[in-house]
Formats: C-alpha cells, sequence, structure tokens
C-alpha cells in the first residue's frame, strides 16, 4: 500500500480535525531546539513547577503498596470521596460519589460528555476566545460549533444577551471555562448568575463548566455556574489536578455531574480506557485532600510573573492588552501589526506575526486564530522570570523592526 492509499483511507473523523496548535507550537520549537537554536517557549500551559513533595510520596507508597490492579472505570470509591468533599469544601457543591467520574485528565472529561450527549446537527454554544479542545471535540462528535465572540473591551466574557441570543431549537449544550484558557478571563458571581438566569428557561441546554484553572485566581474567590440550585442539574462541573498542583503529566481530571450523566461518561470511558492510572489516583486523593493553601505560592508566583508580562507589553507601541484575573495566559491583540514587515516577513494575521516571533526572536506563542480570536496570540507566562524578561527583550526587538 502506498502512503497516497493509506491516507485515502484515513477516516473522515480525523481528517476534519485541526491539530492542536498549542501542541503544533510546542513541536516547532522542540525542533528548532534540537536544531541547536535557543528558542524560549511560551506556548504550552504548563506550570513549571515540579509536583509538590507530599504527593509525590503518596504515589511512591501507592507503589509500595501495591495499587497496580484495575479498578472501576469512575475511580477509586476513595478518590471519589474526596472529589465529593473538595466540591463542598471550595465550592459548595454536593455531589454524591455515583455523580463522580475520573478520568485521564480534565480533556477525557470533557470529551466523554460531549460525545455521551451530542449527536449530529446539535449546536454547541462556545464563547470566544476559547480552549482548542472545544471545538475538535464537537467536530468528533458530528456536532455544529456555535461561536459567540466576546473581545477584549468586554475582557473576553461573553454577556448573558448574547447567550441568550444564540440558543435555539438545535441548542444542546455551552462549553467555557472560567478562569478561561486562553484569555485569563474569570467570570463574577454576577455574571455567572446572570447566565443561570438564561439557562433555567433552557432545560435541554447542559453546560460544561471547566474549572481547570480554579486556584490560579487572582480575584480571591471563585464561583461556579453550578453553585446556583435553578440550573445546577444542568451543569457538569469540570476540574483535575494539572494546574494547581503542577501535575500536567500525571493525567487526572474528574467531573461532577447528574446521575444520568455520569452514568453514560463512565459507559463511553469504560469502552475507551477504562479507569484512569491506579498510582495517580492514589496520589490525587492526598492532593485533594491537602489543605488548598498548598497551592498559593504557585499562584502569588504566577501573579509576579502576570504584571512583570503585562508592564513589559504595555510599553511597546501597538500591541493592546487588559488584566487577567486568572490563568497564566495573557491574549494580546497584536492587530495593529496587521500589513507590516520586516525583511522578508509581511504579517497579515496573528499566525503569521507568531511565525515571525519564532523565527526572528526565538520565542514560541500561539495564534489567538486558534481560539477564535484572530486578532490575539497567546503568550504563557509558566516560565521564570529570567525567561520571561529575555522573551519580553526579544518580542519588543523584534515588533519595534515592523514597519
Amino acid at each position: 500500500m502506498t502512503e497516497l492509499t493509506a491516507r485515502i483511507h484515513i477516516a473522515d473523523r480525523i481528517n476534519r480535525l485541526e491539530e492542536s496548535a498549542t501542541i503544533a507550537m510546542a513541536r516547532k520549537s522542540r525542533e528548532l531546539v534540537a536544531k541547536g537554536i535557543d528558542i524560549i517557549s511560551l506556548s504550552l500551559g504548563e506550570p513549571d513547577f515540579n509536583t509538590p513533595d507530599f504527593i509525590k510520596e503518596s504515589a511512591k507508597r501507592a507503589i509500595e503498596n501495591n495499587y497496580t490492579k484495575y479498578m472501576a472505570v469512575n475511580g477509586y470509591e476513595d478518590l471519589r470521596e474526596a472529589v465529593c468533599n473538595k466540591f463542598l469544601r471550595d465550592n459548595n457543591l454536593v455531589y454524591s460519589t455515583d455523580q463522580i467520574v475520573v478520568s485521564t485528565g480534565a480533556k477525557q472529561s470533557i470529551a466523554n460528555v460531549v460525545m455521551s450527549l451530542i449527536d449530529p446537527g446539535d449546536e454547541v454554544i462556545v464563547p470566544a476566545p476559547y480552549w482548542v479542545t472545544y471545538v475538535e471535540i464537537i467536530k468528533m462528535a458530528g456536532g455544529i460549533p456555535v461561536i459567540v465572540r466576546a473581545g477584549i473591551d468586554s475582557d473576553f466574557k461573553i454577556t448573558a444577551e448574547q447567550f441568550k441570543n444564540a440558543i435555539t431549537e438545535k441548542s444542546r449544550m455551552m462549553i467555557f471555562s472560567s478562569p478561561c484558557n486562553p484569555t485569563g478571563s474569570v467570570y463574577s458571581e454576577l455574571e455567572l448568575r446572570e447566565l443561570a438566569a438564561v439557562l433555567k428557561h433552557h432545560e435541554g441546554v447542559i453546560v460544561i463548566s471547566d474549572e481547570i484553572y480554579e486556584h490560579i485566581n487572582f480575584t480571591g474567590k471563585h464561583h461556579s455556574l453550578a453553585q446556583f440550585p435553578e440550573v445546577k442539574e444542568q451543569v457538569v462541573t469540570v476540574n483535575g489536578v494539572s494546574k494547581a498542583f503542577a501535575m500536567t503529566g500525571w493525567r487526572l481530571g474528574y467531573m461532577g455531574a447528574p446521575n444520568w450523566i455520569a452514568e453514560a461518561c463512565t459507559k463511553m470511558q469504560g469502552q475507551f480506557t477504562s479507569g484512569a492510572c491506579s498510582i495517580t489516583q492514589r496520589a490525587a486523593i492526598t492532593a485533594l485532600e491537602a489543605d488548598p493553601s498548598v497551592t498559593r505560592s504557585m499562584r502569588d508566583e504566577f501573579l509576579k510573573r502576570r504584571d512583570l508580562v503585562l508592564e513589559r507589553l504595555s510599553n511597546i507601541e501597538g500591541v493592546k492588552t487588559n488584566t487577567p484575573p486568572g490563568a497564566f495566559y495573557v491574549f494580546p491583540d497584536i492587530s495593529s501589526y496587521f500589513g507590516k514587515s520586516a525583511g522578508n516577513h509581511t504579517v497579515k494575521n496573528a499566525s503569521d506575526l507568531s511565525l515571525y516571533l519564532l523565527e526572528q526572536a526565538n520565542v514560541a506563542v500561539v495564534t489567538g486564530t486558534a481560539f477564535g480570536d484572530p486578532d490575539c496570540i497567546r503568550i504563557s507566562y509558566a516560565a521564570s522570570e529570567i525567561l520571561l524578561t529575555e522573551a519580553m527583550n526579544r518580542i519588543e526587538r523584534a515588533l519595534n523592526q515592523l514597519v
């Protein structure tokens, strides 16, 4: 079989998918580093901290105690109890263990919900900017993404009126994140209450509330859409340990959901991956049972880094920023550079600018086009202050060369 023949037989569902822009930029960065080029990567959403030692020790004990066998598809019972306790302690949300599904990362949790609920032709409302994977998962299920745009002047958050106007008789779901990837935006209690006031009139619409960045929140208080009783049965709350506890490689996410959704997701997961890694699950119990204050040193460091990046960007003519109150991203509007050139490079859009910065500044960022906003780029500040300072120096020099 020739390579061409093999390519023809790749399933349409795969051909329809876009490669993750964040993963693609990280791959390009690694390729350049392998060639000996000094690349500073600000493309991936990964804390540069190590997993806390007390969590690693818990994993070692799990190995020594032979937690190496299959477990229930939806996770160990005591881990699901720990998740229930976390939801109650941190979010004032009451779930039973049969409403919890533990998965191999929050990404799988989201995919389980979408694949369990969305049929071809169903509409899924996606506020933009959005995490790149939302739209691709919807496409995989045969759903129709309905993009609702919010710009930098509204801090990249949609209004209740926009949400209401996007709902049709085909609407089945909405997916959003708060704190948000890629913008760092955080929905306030009032803003979520207003969304809930719309949602309660549309019982057939389920909302996935992605709260993976919950503990990287500089506002002092995190709010969940499910905290409003009138819509709790319409909300799936997704979270995990990757960001708050610097456990990206451990791969563990979880959801709290109405029973019928949790049962469907367990059925789906049972045919794809079964339960998440047993050792990771034992470590996650330790993480979730810890006082949330253990995450604050990382949060405080991210805040200092955010302020460093914002200060530097504010001094570059043509870069427009807001002040993101969560996560570890800034999402500047760089559209003023469109049409400008430097040497053989002409910047037509955000993708061009991202490649220009990679090739001319040796700094990897991600085009906002992948997140639903073609006027912006995403800069991750999950890197040391030394690296961020050098990256900002390089970016400033490169942007100043565009005329």
